[in-house]
Formats: structure tokens, sequence, C-alpha cells
């Protein structure tokens, strides 16, 4: 009894715990399992139904945890296929459409040559991949042929970003838009069709102990990246391992400060971290469409040796827009400035 006590008490602050709009990553952290914790909670609800007594400190149980499966499942209902589409399926039109993969290597994983067939058997017109050092990049020369457009940016603080394209490269920008040592790019490419779109393409930094104590700086370039995508008139996809679920508040703010898309609502997690332990999985790597784009597929990759699973995503521009958008209130306006100034000046 003491031990369900001690389980439900703490789960119920784990469910809670992440609505302190505070940065510390003791925090921020509970932000990540939530499907995890919405499953625990059902099984700690079930089990004190099965005790079957008939008192008032049971029922009160009972009552607090079926508030908090309530609470997690309306979070989780969009990511889920019950969940409204938050664009439409469309066939994909190769003039006007792009066929992307975006992977975290892990900087620390050996396993080259998987990455290399994987890509190579997928075929897509561009690839971002993260954690790349000068190990990788010299590994990964087998691609050059095939994509003769790149951005490599080795580094071996795990932040190195590889960029390679088979469309042309119209403007590229090397981005450290709030740490000197975490970069980004921002890029406009020329697909078949002519027709001019602009890649955001990101990594910061979590929210983790001995890395980095808050979640200001992350929030800070998510939200930043949402802003420029909101101002640019081209069609736009921001795309990266953000170090952030889908549906935390940072990334529902940048939905709404960008007015971009997520494939993810109404079709699943398409849970990309962690590919060595199944049962705490969430989605981490992100591809967000602007309302440009409709969607012509969505898919988590087999695992390549790292701790994450990369995602592919075939998108098409389209005449009009095949998606809805959540769009941010002032006070919501404010909070992101107030966000970003924090990130800048830390």
């Amino acid at each position: 009894m003491i031990l369900l006590i001690a389980l439900s008490i703490f789960f119920l602050l784990a469910t809670f715990i992440p609505l302190i709009k505070l940065d510390h990553w003791w925090i921020r952290i509970f932000d990540y399992p939530r499907l995890q914790k919405l499953i625990i909670l059902v099984i700690l609800d079930i089990t004190w139904v099965l005790l079957g007594k008939d008192s008032f400190e049971i029922s009160v149980w009972i009552t607090l945890i079926g508030i908090a499966i309530l609470f997690l499942a309306f979070q989780v209902w969009p990511y889920t296929l019950f969940g409204k589409k938050m664009i439409k399926r469309i066939p994909f039109e190769k003039e006007n459409g792009i066929h992307l993969i975006v992977g975290n290597v892990y900087q620390f994983n050996t396993q080259f040559q998987k990455v290399v067939h994987l890509i190579q058997s997928r075929n897509p017109d561009v690839v971002f991949l993260v954690e790349t050092n000068e190990k990788w990049i010299e590994q990964l020369q087998a691609l050059e042929k095939e994509y003769p457009h790149r951005i490599l940016l080795p580094k071996e603080n795990t932040y190195g970003l590889a960029f390679y394209s088979k469309f042309p490269l119209l403007r590229e920008e090397i981005k450290y838009l709030v740490d000197p040592e975490i970069p980004s790019i921002e890029l406009d490419i020329q697909l078949d069709s002519g027709k001019t779109v602009t890649l955001y393409g990101i990594h910061p930094t979590p929210p983790v102990p001995g890395e980095n104590e808050k979640s200001t700086s992350r929030d800070a370039e998510i939200l930043i990246v949402g802003k420029k995508s909101k101002n640019n008139p081209n069609p736009s996809l921001v795309i990266g391992d953000l170090n952030d679920v889908a549906w935390s508040y940072t990334t529902s703010l940048f939905l709404k400060i960008s007015e971009m898309a997520d494939p993810r609502r109404g079709r699943g997690l398409y849970s990309t971290f962690h590919a060595k332990v199944p049962f705490f999985r969430w989605p981490l790597d992100h591809v967000f469409l602007s309302t440009h784009f409709g969607l012509s597929q969505i898919k988590v990759l087999p695992n390549f040796g790292s701790d994450h699973f990369p995602i592919e995503i075939k998108a098409t521009l389209t005449p009009a827009p095949t998606s809805y958008t959540l769009k941010a209130n002032g006070e919501e306006k404010v909070e992101a400035r107030a966000k970003i100034i924090k990130g800048l000046k830390e």
C-alpha cells in the first residue's frame, strides 16, 4: 500500500509539474514521457479499483488519478489517429515536391555504412543530419556524388550539422542564433519546378543536467526560427532534432508563432527517441511545414545505430492551403518575445 501511494503521488506530480512555466530542467523533463505517464496512471487507477475496499481514501485516489488520466488523454489525443489531421494527405508530385530525411546520427555511433545505405536506398532529395563531427563527414563522402549541393559543419561538441541536397541552393546562411557553439542553417532551395522553398535546420541544446540546466536557450532558438518562418513569404520547412516533444508548451507556442503545421497531428506520435529503449520513446525529431504544403508521406525509418530513429517526409506544394494552423493571441506573442530576449541574454 505504501508503494502504491508513493507511486500515485509521484505520477500525479509528474503529470501536472509541466504546467509550471519555468525553464529548469527538472520541470521541463516531465514534458517528454506524456504517453508513458498516461499508461502508468491507468495501471495505478486499475490497481486502486481492484483493491475493492469501499473507503473514502481509495475513492479519493481513484478520482485524482482519473482526473490526471483525462488531462493527459486530452493532451495526447491530437497525436493519435483519432485527432484532427493538421495537414491533408495528397499525392506526391515530383516537380513541386520535396522528399527529405532528418536524422540524429549520434556522434559516437560508428555504424557509418548503415547511415549511407539507408540514405542511398531511400534516395531522398534532401538529407539533414545532426551530431556530425569530422569523422562522420569523412565517412559520408559516398553521398557526395548524388548530392552535389552541401553544407557541412563538423563539430566535436555533438552539435555538428550536415546538409545534402539534390536541389540547387539559391541562398545559404550559417547562423548561431543563441549560442556561438550551436550552429543552425537557413537556406533557399530550388525545386524541380523552379519554385523556391526555404529550409531552417536546427539542433538546439536539451535541458539536461551537466549540459544545460535550463531550457531557456532551446526555447529561444525554436521561437526565433518560428518568427523567421512566419515572416518569410516563401514556402518553408523547419527541420531537425529540436530536443523537444511535439506536445510541449514551447513547441505548441512555436506552432502558433510560426503558423506552421505539424504532420504528426491526427496521424500518430512517430516517436524518434530513444531508439534503444522501447518504452521510453517520444517525438524529438521534427519536420514542420508551412501551409503551402500538403503531406504525401511521413515515416519513421529503421535505426542506423543511433539513439534516434531518422524520420522521412514527402511534401508537395499545393495551389491552396491544405492545412489548418494555430494562431498566437496577444499574451502568447508577448511571452514568445520574452522567451527570446531571455534566451539571447543568457
